[in-house]
């Protein structure tokens, strides 16, 4: 008994580790027992990464485990090692692409966890990464180490289909009545955009992938795929799986941050908003809805709460936000107590009067009051989420 790990099997210019590790789960020998397969989201600014920058993990059980390391490292030389060196430039992204380099690991029993909360929330290097039983390739043995050392004890779940064409460039098919329909059912998530009512289940570009439904529990998944599956809108499949998953656990995040605001400076056009803080800088991108709005109407002295994650730059790109206290936006002059009107400055340094009575006072100001535009914390809309964002309303 053991755990298998592979990662970095893929490029822009085609293939997905989950496809690469269902061929090599269908093709072990018929004495191995095949556990639940895990796919397991990684630090999402990794350098390597491709896509999503997913790893995978499966516990195998097998008598003979001399047999099936033989068995591995002959499908490794025959399938997984000419994978190495695709690389496609993107045309959605300036980040530099990098050849793929795959890594495959075997361990005899799990390595410490300590490993995927390193590889989920900042950079590894592969001389940090624990040793394996056995170990093939480059780079990938970071990924899929992590894949196996995930613990588990949060998860989610992604049925996954793949496509029976091997020309990534035609347009799928998936019914959108059936994604309607699946998207409303309580325990699925992701699925589609409300506000254009667009899909979110089916990927982009040169992927072998159809499509992956996103759910609470594997039998919600599961239904969820098979009902667009079964729609003759939908393409005809080569397979699927459901997978355990890291997704929508928040693991990538340190616990909410409280600070006060310092300063903020708006994009003019593209409407970013950088939040100068007495906790670094913070960044909120225009595609983030609320988390941009409530970012821009901050003003200094604000006390906020926030979760992101730390770039490589240095900044934080900010996912989740609250604004715990704020400064009045505007000031007005007082009532005069007598007969509640609004009184008037009489110049400069002269204080302020009554227009109806004529009471003086000492020039004064009221604040305003005000709200923000949102009292709670706030989220980017779903088509702006990473995979591993975990939605407010799960907890």
């Amino acid at each position: 008994m053991g755990w298998l790990g592979l990662d970095d099997t893929d490029s822009l210019a085609g293939g997905c580790t989950t496809k690469t590790m269902e061929e090599l789960i269908l093709n072990l020998p018929k004495n191995v027992q095949v556990g639940t397969v895990r796919l397991v989201r990684l630090w999402p600014f990794a350098s390597g990464r491709t896509r999503g920058n997913a790893a995978l993990a499966v516990e195998l059980q097998c008598e003979d485990e001399e047999f099936l390391i033989a068995h591995l490292n002959s499908w490794w030389m025959n399938e997984l090692s000419p994978l190495k060196g695709l690389i496609s430039p993107s045309h959605h992204s300036d980040r530099p692409q990098v050849p793929s380099d795959p890594g495959m690991v075997w361990f005899d029993s799990q390595p410490d966890e300590l490993h995927y909360w390193s590889a989920v929330q900042h950079h590894v290097a592969i001389d940090d990464v624990p040793p394996a039983t056995k170990s093939w390739g480059g780079a990938g043995v970071i990924g899929a180490t992590a894949a196996v050392a995930w613990p588990g004890r949060t998860s989610t779940w992604e049925a996954i289909a793949w496509r029976h064409t091997s020309d990534g460039s035609k347009p799928r098919r998936v019914c959108l009545e059936s994604l309607e329909e699946i998207d409303s059912w309580p325990g699925t998530f992701m699925s589609r955009d409300p506000r254009s009512g667009t899909s979110l289940i089916a990927p982009r570009g040169h992927s072998p992938v159809l499509c992956g439904v996103r759910a609470k529990t594997e039998l919600e998944a599961s239904k969820a795929l098979a009902h667009v599956l079964s729609s003759q809108h939908t393409e005809r499949s080569a397979g699927s799986r459901t997978f355990m998953t890291n997704q929508a656990t928040g693991d990538h995040l340190q616990p909410a941050t409280r600070a006060m605001v310092e300063e903020i400076e708006v994009h003019p056009q593209r409407k970013h908003a950088r939040i100068q803080t007495s906790d670094g800088i913070w960044v909120s991108f225009g595609e983030g809805g609320p988390v941009n709005q409530l970012s821009r109407w901050l003003k200094n002295g604000d006390i906020v709460e926030m979760k992101g994650l730390k770039s490589d730059d240095g900044t934080f790109h900010l996912e989740q936000l609250r604004v715990v206290s704020w400064n009045a936006r505007n000031k007005q002059r007082p009532l005069c107590s007598v007969c509640n009107v609004r009184m008037k400055s009489m110049g400069r340094d002269q204080g302020v009067r009554c227009p109806k009575c004529k009471l003086r006072q000492d020039d004064t100001w009221d604040d305003v009051p005000s709200e923000p535009p949102f009292l709670d914390w706030v989220e980017p809309p779903v088509s702006s989420r990473r995979h591993l964002a975990r939605p407010l309303d799960f907890d």
